[in-house]
């Protein structure tokens, strides 16, 4: 295991944390999930830190030009989409254009062309622009007349969500089930809310902010996270949870075959990003819900999904052989 892992992922944590106020287990998630080749969703209040937080970390990572150049198209380091009713897939994905003077046919990539991208404010595309995401977010290529654009590594979307407004669109259940982790910031604490007043009542609030990884690291630390050990009870446990998902007397959909695989995937780069070479039974039971709550739906809709997979969580023994009496 390469030892200069875990105080890299430290070193980035404290960067954000300079600046942001979140909790440092759910950045480390975030930060596990980008390492895994995951996408995360931020879906909580108006003005709590969700944007701020995907900038810093888009921001603390260096983009080497060499990483920037997919097929015929060049890369960005960090794009932003801001999320409006009126966008259009061609928007995000790019088009076409004709060149009347020389003939040509040129492309107009879009600003998903890049290998950090945040989706601000998902939730208020249209289902026609929201399925533009699918591909990419499945497959790491998008597809313009006929013709495949595959994207380099890294690539990571993270997408915001409101909870409340007007003009909101539900996300599909195939699109949410592409992002393999959903977390909420939630409300600082009173101690924070004032360093928060503090530090971002000044216009140079991020002026002194530095990257401190490279994007090159992100992708050696991706290819390393196959290499992260998961015993064959780890496995067992987590297809035991996602199959009582499906049986839940309170769970109208459960968790899909892709589900097992992001949340084993999520728990080794976990395991890396804290510098083990294997994965604790722990690591699943810690990221579970926050990696299956948005992927089932509850019979009930004033449930929320999280009561039933933490009565999963407690009644499905750990052990294997009392799994087998279960």
């Amino acid at each position: 295991m390469d030892s200069d892992i875990k105080p890299s992922i430290e070193m980035l944590i404290r960067n954000i944390k300079r600046l942001i106020s979140v909790d440092t287990k759910k950045l480390e998630y975030i930060i596990a999930a980008q390492i895994a080749g995951g996408h995360v969703i931020l879906a909580d209040s108006h003005g709590v830190g969700k944007t701020s937080l995907a900038r810093a970390l888009a921001q603390s990572i260096r983009w080497r030009t060499e990483d920037m150049v997919s097929g015929d198209v060049k890369m960005e380091g960090f794009n932003r989409i801001q999320c409006t009713v009126d966008l259009l897939p061609q928007d995000i994905l790019g088009y076409n254009r004709f060149i009347g003077n020389s003939g040509e046919m040129i492309f107009n990539k879009g600003p998903v062309f890049a290998h950090f991208v945040l989706c601000d404010e998902i939730n208020l595309l249209t289902p026609k622009t929201q399925g533009s995401f699918l591909q990419v977010m499945e497959e790491q290529s998008i597809t313009i007349e006929g013709k495949l654009y595959r994207l380099r590594d890294p690539f990571f979307i993270i997408a915001t969500m409101n909870l409340r407004g007007v003009h909101l669109f539900p996300l599909p259940a195939p699109q949410l089930d592409r992002f393999m982790l959903r977390l909420s910031l939630g409300y600082p604490s009173i101690e924070d809310e004032l360093e928060i007043i503090g530090r971002h009542g000044r216009m140079d609030a991020w002026d002194s902010f530095e990257s401190v990884i490279n994007s090159a690291d992100l992708i050696r630390w991706k290819k390393m996270v196959d290499e992260v050990q998961m015993h064959p009870d780890v496995s067992s446990y987590i297809v035991d949870c996602i199959r009582q998902t499906r049986v839940h007397p309170d769970i109208e959909t459960g968790a899909s075959p892709r589900a097992g695989v992001r949340i084993s995937r999520l728990v080794r780069s976990l395991a890396l990003c804290r510098g083990m070479d294997y994965v604790p039974i722990d690591f699943v039971k810690e990221t579970f819900i926050p990696a299956m709550a948005h992927r089932i739906v509850t019979r009930d809709p004033s449930i929320p999904s999280e009561a039933p997979l933490e009565s999963i969580l407690n009644s499905v023994p750990v052990e294997p052989k009392k799994r087998e009496q279960y």
